[in-house]
């Protein structure tokens, strides 16, 4: 087996001196400075020829046209990488530049900077990252490890009715539980050069990095600072290309605590507490009789076209959400509501508290909601299926497998317990955004996440993905 060679590039993707909208949330936010600086980081890895990219960067999400852009562009700028061999994969930070059009009720910001001038602006960085991990490639043995850092908790309550809701109070008499578990693993995979010492890392955390999502300032959130805080300690050389496993039903929040710590991952104290928890992980994960080295290891890179089947609604929720929609309309309609939930989520902001500011159950959401529904009975027929890029990729006993999804915990459980890889690292996110994929125990309960309007795969399309997923892993091998 020939050696293994490995390079990384990291590029500044912050918009210094321009008024930028913030996407990931209902309501519209203009960003009033910045906590923490954007980056974009790639890394190369090549054996026998093959090659393989990975870039993460630090948005919400990445359109799938917009995904294809920048993977045709890396390809271009660098040698004898096809288009199908680089992976793209964002860390859902809710405090960075929409790459699409914002919420089409929101009224237009005529100062802020164009999505189009952001997808310019990154293009140029992600191709720079890129070509600097390609020229900075050197020989590199890989060190895997799985620690333990507490950072994701469920975030969907459910009540005794058999009803939940997204950051739903758990201090009610009615409260039955969260509706899902957790995941504190860490997956780990270092990088060493030909003296054993670590120069990159592979960090996967199962939680969306957006400690920082109520607030209106740019930011990196937890694993800006966790990048940050590895450069401190290891050189200013050293580059972490963050991934977000399956996490769509979590939050860096535990809902079940009335403590300081609960009001803390809304702010820029969560965002220092849980990078410095991950921090302590790594650190060890690094140690000698942690990891465990991988000498010029096997790779290969597999990626498939894969159709899922269509979220569907029924003919008679359908005729139910008909009904609904001109009750709600005659009670107040869209536009008026949205200036009532604006005016709720302001007022929110002042008093200074926790999030969340938006209400999934507000008038307006739910009018959203029955919308939803309408649209997709309409038009299902014409398209019932979705086609999604999945990225298997093999280094030694440790796999990579991507998902263009916000894919709730459990999936993500069962692709990692069916693997035949002995460290599975699933990045969500990737290859585009197709929306939440929620559990069938999530269907049942309903409660934002888990609606028709939240994404267009339902948990019957989750069960195809975990089997093809798995089956392309169990080709690798």
């Amino acid at each position: 087996m020939s050696e293994t060679s490995v390079g990384f590039g990291e590029k500044d993707i912050t918009p210094d001196g321009k008024t930028v909208e913030l996407a990931g949330q209902y309501y519209q936010r203009v960003a009033g400075g910045v906590h923490s600086r954007l980056k974009t980081v790639a890394m190369q890895i090549e054996q026998n020829g093959n090659r393989t990219v990975m870039i993460s960067v630090d948005v919400a999400s990445i359109p799938e046209d917009f995904c294809t852009i920048l993977q045709n562009a890396v390809a271009a700028s660098l040698e004898d990488i096809p288009s199908d061999r680089v992976i793209i994969n964002a860390i859902h930070t809710h405090n960075a530049p929409g790459l699409s059009a914002g919420r089409s009720w929101w009224t237009p910001h005529s100062d802020a900077m164009c999505p189009q001038e952001y997808r310019d602006f990154l293009t140029n960085k992600v191709v720079g990252a890129a070509v600097q991990a390609h020229d900075s490639r050197r020989a590199a043995s890989a060190a895997r490890s799985l620690q333990y850092a507490p950072v994701g908790h469920c975030r969907r309550a459910v009540y005794l009715n058999g009803v939940a809701e997204m950051y739903g109070r758990t201090d009610r008499n009615d409260f039955a539980g969260l509706e899902g578990g957790e995941d504190a693993g860490t997956e780990m995979l270092f990088f060493l050069d030909k003296n054993a010492d670590p120069f990159g890392a592979i960090i996967n955390v199962p939680c969306p990095s957006q400690i920082m999502e109520a607030t209106r300032v740019i930011s990196s959130d937890f694993m800006g600072a966790l990048r940050t805080k590895l450069k401190e300690k290891y050189g200013n050389d050293f580059k972490t290309i963050c991934q977000i496993s399956a996490s769509g039903c979590q939050s860096p929040r535990d809902l079940t605590r009335n403590s300081e710590n609960t009001a803390a991952g809304w702010n820029e104290n969560g965002v220092e507490d849980i990078s410095d928890r991950l921090l302590e992980a790594v650190d060890k994960g690094l140690s000698g009789k942690m990891r465990q080295v991988m000498h010029r290891p096997a790779m290969q890179h597999k990626s498939a076209d894969i159709d899922l089947p269509l979220r569907r609604v029924t003919c008679e929720r359908y005729s139910k959400a008909v009904k609904e929609l001109e009750r709600l309309e005659a009670i107040l309609d869209s536009e008026s509501a949205y200036a009532a939930f604006s005016s709720e989520v302001a007022a929110k902001e002042q008093s200074g508290g926790p999030g969340p500011f938006d209400s999934k159950l507000h008038h307006f959401v739910r009018i959203k909601g029955e919308e939803a529904i309408i649209q997709r009975y309409e038009e299902q027929d014409k398209k019932p299926f979705v086609r999604i890029q999945v990225h298997c990729v093999r280094l030694g006993n440790v796999v990579f497998a991507t998902n263009p999804f916000e894919l709730f915990l459990d999936f993500g459980r069962r692709i990692k317990a069916r693997s035949r890889a002995e460290q599975t690292f699933l990045i969500q996110l990737a290859g585009g955004r197709c929306g939440y994929l929620p559990t069938r125990t999530a269907e049942n309960h309903g409660g934002y996440g888990a609606l028709v309007m939240n994404g267009n795969v339902g948990s019957d399309g989750g069960t195809k993905l975990v089997d093809d997923t798995v089956k392309m892993i169990d080709n690798l091998f």
